[in-house]
C-alpha cells in the first residue's frame, strides 16, 4: 500500500514481514478498552499486558460512547480518549485504532448512535450518503485526536481499522463504503496503514479489495480444529498476492492457538479480550449467540489473561512464554515464511516456518485429546536418536531445526535439533546461554565447524564427537546445566528447565542465575464486610421521571423519542369491552424487558426480542382500565441477526401497541387447499374474488404430498367480530417456510421465532378476511398452527423515562421511606424496591467483586453514582440467556471509593419479576480484589 512519506519509512508491509522503524516485528495484541475500566486503571492494566508478554493493544472507540445525544460530544474524564493513547504510548504499546462507526464489542448497538435508527432514508454500514454525513461528524471528532497519536506524531498508534467485519452484514457497495471511509480518514490526516477485518472469510465484502485498505483476517475456530492450519495459509496466500502479510486481528484467546498462527505465518496475533473489563452504566448489548435471544452480561470477560478487576489469570504466563520465544529468533522469525509440511511416525504433521536467517522452527501441534510419541523424519535423519519425544495433548512447542548459531554471535556452530523448546538466549561476560525447557524429556544437538575443547555439567551426554554434541534432559530435574568449550574460545551454556518452570521465569542475571516468580494464590471466599442496609418499596406502576408526556392514541418505539437507554414508562386507557371481558393481553413488537401492570395488578415481565408477547389475565381478575408497562432497554443489538426484530442492528426498543384480547379462535380447520408450483405468482392465488370453492377442505398443513420441497396454498375465510377494533394472527409451531396474506395484502414470511402477524390495518369490523397461507414443506418438517386474537388496543398513551440520573434521583427522594433490613430480601411478585447500603473502604482501595444469589430479582446496581451491574437472578422461564461474563457477580472498582469520612454508597434497584412466587435476595457475599 502507499504511505504518506513521513511514516513510509517507519511503517511498512509486505507479504512475509510488518516493519516498524525499519525492524521487522511479529505483533502479539492484547484487546483493551478504556471504556469498560476506570480512568485510575488505565495505565495498571496497560502495563500488566506490557509485563505478560504483548507488545500492542487494539482499542475500539465507541461512537455512542462520546455523542451519547446528537451533536453532544464528550471525551472528558473517563472518555479522555487522548490521555488514554498517550498512556498506552507511555507503556511502550503500539495501537492498533478501531474508531468503527460500527464497533460489535458486544457494546449497545455496535457503537452506533441510536438516533441513527430513526433517520429517514438512511442505510447503516453503506456507501449511503445519509449515513456517511452522520460517519463524518463522528470521524471529525474522533481521527484528529488518533492522528496525534500516530507512531512518528508523538504516540505509537501503528494502524488504524475502518468498520469491523462488514462481511457480517448486507452491504451492498462495500468497495464504495470502505473507500469512503479511507477517504475521510486520509483527509483527517491519518498516515499509517488503514486495516478492514473479514470476520468469516469474506475479504472482498469486508473491505471490497478498496485502493491504500489492507485486508485482515479475525479467525474464531474450535482451538483443536485439526485442519485449521490449511485454511489460515489459504489466506496467507490471498493475501500474499496482493502484497500483504497476514494479519489476524482477532482471535481466541488460547496461546496453542496463537502458536498455531504463527506457524501459517501470520504477522499480527490479536486474540481479542486478554484484558476484560466491565459493561458500566446501560451500555450492554443483546444478540444471538445460539439461542436465539442473548442479553450480554455487565461483566466483560471471556477468560482471558486478566480478569476485569485486574487479577491474573495462568494464560498470562502463556502469553509471556510465547514473547521470549519471539524475542529469541527477533527478526529472523519475524520474516520467516511458512515450508513444506514436514512428516512424522504418527498423525500429528508438523507445519514449519523457514526462518529468514537460516533453519527452520518445527511447529508440533497436538490437536488431540491425548499425548503421542513423535518421531520426526528431517532428511535422512530421524528424530530423537536416544530420548523420546512426547506431544502433549493441547501444547504447541516450536522446535528448532538448523538453525545457525551466528544469530546470537556465536560463530560457526548450528543448533542442529532440539526436541525442547528454545525459550532464552543470554550473551554473559564470559559465555552464551542457551535456555531450553520442555514437559518430559529434552534432547538438543549441536554441531560446530571448530573442534570441541571440553564439555562438562549435569545433562547427559549422549553423543560428543569432534565437531557434534547431542544433550539431554529430563522435566523432573530442577534445572540441568551443560557447558561447551569450543577451540577458539567461545563457551556455550546449556540449561534446561521445565515447562512449568519456564511459564514462571521472570528473567536471567547477569551471572546466569534465573528468576522466576511465584504463582498467586487467589482464594474467592467471601470476607465479613461491615454494611448496614435499608430498603424502601415504591409503587411499581408510577414512573421514576419526573416528566409524562403524552404521545396520542397510539404507542411508538422509544427511539422516537429522542429515549436511547435507561427505562421508559409507557401508560395507556384500555377500553372497556362492550361485551364479556378481557382474556389477555398482547404486548406489540416488544424489547427488551418489559413489565406489564393492569392498574396495581402485576400480570408479568417478558423478554420478547422484538416479537410480541401475550400474557393471560388471570381468571379471578377483571380487567381494570389503565396499563402501565415499564420497559427497560438492556442494549442495541450489537450483530446484525434476523431470527429475532430485536436482533436487527436497525431494531427499535419499546413497544408499539397493547392489544386487550376479548377472543382467541382456533383456525386450524377447514382450509382449502391447492397445490401449486414453486415459480407460479403468489399474489395471484391470494385474491379475495379467486373461486376456491372445488378445492380440497383440510387442516392448516394438513396435505399428504410426494413433492419435496412440497408448495401447498391454503385459503380461508373468517368472519371478524364488530366489537374488536384489533385483530393478531398467532402461527406458533414449526411452519419452516410459509408465507402469509390477508385480503389480497402480503404479510411477508412467518418467522418461527415471531408468529405474530397484525392484520389490523388490512381488515374491518364485522367484515370478512381472506387468508391465504402459502407451505413450502420438506423432509420432516411439521405444520404449525393458526390462532385469531380479537381484542380492542390500548388509547391515551403516556410516555416517561429515565437514565442513570433520573434513577438516582428517584432513590434519593425514596429515601425519606427507608426501613431497616437484614438477612434475605424477599418481595412480592411484580414489587419493586430501592435497596441502600453503606460500605467502608475496607481492602485498601483494591475494590471487590460482589457474588449475588437469589430467585427472580432483577438489580441495577449503583456504586457512588456508578452504574456497576446489572443483573437478573436464576428464576423462571421468563429469564433470558445471559452470556459474555459472570451473570451472577458485580465489580466495585477500588478507585471509585470515597474517603472513610465520605462514605461508600451502595444502591440497588430491586425487581420482582416471577410471577409464581416472591422473589428473594440473599445476603451479598464480598470477595476482596487482591494486588498482583
Amino acid at each position: 500500500m502507499q504511505l504518506s512519506k513521513s511514516t513510509e519509512a517507519a511503517i511498512q508491509l509486505t507479504q512475509d514481514a510488518l516493519r516498524i522503524n525499519g525492524q521487522s516485528e511479529i505483533i502479539l495484541c492484547a484487546s483493551l478498552f478504556y471504556f469498560r475500566l476506570p480512568r485510575a486503571l488505565w495505565k495498571e492494566r496497560l502495563l500488566k499486558v506490557k509485563t505478560y508478554g504483548y507488545n500492542a493493544i487494539d482499542v475500539y472507540f465507541p461512537w455512542n460512547h462520546h455523542e451519547a445525544e446528537e451533536g453532544i460530544w464528550d471525551f472528558s474524564g473517563e472518555k479522555d480518549v487522548a490521555q488514554f493513547l498517550q498512556d498506552a504510548a507511555e507503556a511502550g504499546l503500539w495501537v492498533i485504532a478501531r474508531p468503527g462507526p460500527y464497533i460489535c464489542s458486544e457494546w449497545d448497538g455496535g457503537a452506533l448512535p441510536a438516533y441513527l435508527l430513526v433517520k429517514e432514508n438512511l442505510h447503516l454500514r453503506d456507501n449511503d450518503p445519509h449515513f456517511l454525513q452522520h460517519v463524518a461528524r463522528w470521524y471529525a471528532q474522533i481521527l484528529p485526536k488518533i492522528q496525534k497519536s500516530e507512531l512518528g506524531q508523538g504516540g505509537t498508534v501503528i494502524a488504524v481499522q475502518l468498520d469491523n467485519e462488514l462481511d457480517f452484514y448486507p452491504c451492498s457497495d462495500p468497495k464504495g463504503y470502505i473507500s469512503a471511509l479511507r477517504d475521510m480518514a486520509i483527509a483527517h490526516g491519518i498516515s499509517v496503514p488503514l486495516i478492514a477485518c473479514a470476520g468469516q472469510g469474506g475479504l472482498y465484502e469486508a473491505c471490497g479489495f478498496a485502493e491504500e485498505v489492507v485486508p485482515t483476517c479475525n479467525f474464531y475456530p474450535n482451538d483443536r480444529d485439526p485442519v485449521f492450519e490449511a485454511k489460515v495459509l489459504f489466506y496467507r496466500g490471498e493475501l500474499a498476492k496482493r502484497g500483504y502479510p497476514l494479519l489476524v486481528t482477532e482471535t481466541n484467546r488460547s496461546h496453542f492457538l496463537l502458536r498455531r498462527l504463527l506457524s501459517a505465518g501470520a504477522k499480527l496475533l490479536g486474540p481479542y479480550l486478554q484484558a476484560s473489563g466491565t459493561n458500566f452504566g446501560f451500555t450492554n448489548a443483546a444478540n444471538n449467540w445460539g439461542n436465539p435471544l442473548s442479553f450480554l452480561t455487565s461483566d466483560y470477560d471471556f477468560h482471558g489473561m486478566i480478569t476485569p478487576e485486574g487479577h491474573i489469570r495462568e494464560e498470562a504466563y502463556e502469553g509471556r512464554l510465547l514473547h521470549h520465544i519471539l524475542q529469541t529468533y527477533g527478526r529472523s522469525l519475524a520474516e520467516a515464511f511458512p515450508a513444506a509440511i514436514g512428516t512424522t511416525g504418527q498423525s500429528s504433521l508438523p507445519y514449519r516456518l523457514a526462518l529468514q536467517h537460516g533453519g527452520e522452527l518445527l511447529f508440533l501441534a497436538n490437536v488431540k485429546e491425548q499425548e503421542e510419541s513423535v518421531l520426526l523424519q528431517i532428511a535422512e535423519e530421524q528424530i530423537p536418536r536416544y530420548t523420546e519425544l512426547v506431544a502433549i495433548a493441547g501444547h504447541c512447542p516450536i522446535l528448532p531445526l538448523q538453525v545457525p548459531l551466528g544469530a546470537w554471535g556465536v560463530a560457526g556452530g548450528t543448533l542442529h535439533y532440539a526436541t525442547g523448546e528454545l525459550l532464552l538466549v543470554k550473551q554473559l561476560p564470559d559465555r552464551t546461554l542457551f535456555l531450553f525447557h520442555t514437559e518430559g524429556e529434552g534432547e538438543i544437538c549441536f554441531t560446530f565447524d571448530t573442534e570441541i575443547q571440553l564439555i562438562e555439567g549435569t545433562m547427559t551426554q549422549q553423543e560428543v564427537a569432534e565437531y557434534r554434541v547431542t544433550l539431554s534432559f529430563s522435566s523432573v530435574e530442577k534445572e540441568a546445566r551443560s557447558s561447551i568449550s569450543l577451540a577458539d574460545g567461545q563457551v556455550l551454556e546449556i540449561v534446561g528447565i521445565s515447562r512449568a518452570s519456564a511459564l514462571l521465569l521472570e528473567g536471567i542475571d547477569e551471572e546466569g542465575n534465573l528468576h522466576h516468580e511465584t504463582y498467586p494464590e487467589r482464594s474467592s471466599a467471601s470476607r465479613e464486610v461491615e454494611i448496614y442496609w435499608t430498603q424502601s418499596e415504591v409503587n411499581p406502576v408510577i414512573p421514576f421521571a419526573e416528566k409524562l408526556v403524552s404521545i396520542g392514541d397510539s404507542a411508538d418505539y422509544l427511539e422516537k423519542h429522542a429515549i436511547y437507554r435507561g427505562f421508559a414508562w409507557y401508560q395507556a386507557h384500555l377500553p372497556i369491552p362492550l361485551t364479556g371481558d378481557y382474556q389477555g393481553f398482547i404486548i406489540q413488537r416488544a424489547s427488551d424487558v418489559v413489565t406489564l401492570n393492569l392498574g396495581e395488578t402485576y400480570l408479568g415481565t417478558a423478554t420478547p426480542g422484538g416479537s410480541s408477547h401475550y400474557m393471560p389475565l388471570p381468571s379471578s381478575m377483571q380487567a381494570n382500565s389503565e396499563l402501565t408497562a415499564r420497559v427497560e432497554i438492556w442494549g442495541h443489538t450489537n450483530f446484525h441477526d434476523t431470527n429475532l426484530p430485536a436482533l436487527h442492528l436497525n431494531s427499535l426498543k419499546g413497544l408499539t401497541g397493547i392489544m386487550g384480547v376479548t377472543a382467541m379462535r382456533d383456525l386450524n380447520a377447514n382450509w382449502r387447499f391447492k397445490r401449486i408450483q414453486q415459480e407460479d405468482d403468489k399474489a395471484e392465488y391470494a385474491r379475495i374474488d379467486l373461486d376456491d370453492r372445488h378445492w380440497p377442505m383440510v387442516n392448516i398443513g394438513g396435505w399428504l404430498s410426494a413433492d419435496q420441497p412440497a408448495h401447498h396454498c391454503y385459503r380461508n375465510q373468517v368472519q371478524l367480530s364488530d366489537q374488536a377494533d384489533s385483530w393478531i394472527l398467532h402461527t406458533p409451531g414449526n411452519f419452516s417456510y410459509a408465507y402469509a396474506y390477508v385480503n389480497g395484502h402480503s404479510l411477508g414470511q412467518v418467522n418461527p421465532l415471531d408468529p405474530y402477524l397484525d392484520v389490523t390495518p388490512y381488515v374491518k369490523a364485522g367484515e370478512t378476511a381472506a387468508l391465504t397461507f402459502f407451505l413450502d414443506k420438506t423432509y420432516g418438517a411439521l405444520s404449525g398452527h393458526i390462532n385469531l386474537y380479537e381484542g380492542r388496543s390500548a388509547k391515551s398513551w403516556s410516555l416517561a423515562a429515565g437514565q442513570e440520573r433520573e434513577l438516582l434521583h428517584h432513590a434519593q427522594i425514596s429515601k425519606s421511606a427507608d426501613q431497616p433490613v437484614e438477612g434475605a430480601v424477599t418481595l412480592k411478585p411484580g414489587a419493586v424496591s430501592w435497596l441502600y447500603g453503606q460500605l467502608d473502604d475496607s481492602n485498601q482501595g483494591l475494590g471487590w467483586r460482589v457474588y449475588v444469589q437469589g430467585r427472580d430479582m432483577k438489580l441495577t446496581v449503583f456504586f457512588n453514582g456508578h452504574l456497576v451491574g446489572r443483573l437478573w437472578t436464576q428464576g423462571g422461564a421468563n429469564r433470558p440467556i445471559f452470556r459474555g461474563g459472570s451473570d451472577e457477580s458485580f465489580y466495585l472498582p477500588g478507585p471509585w471509593f470515597h474517603d472513610h469520612e465520605a462514605g461508600n454508597e451502595v444502591v440497588i434497584l430491586l425487581e420482582s419479576v416471577g410471577t409464581s412466587a416472591d422473589a428473594s435476595l440473599e445476603p451479598l457475599r464480598f470477595v476482596p480484589v487482591t494486588a498482583t
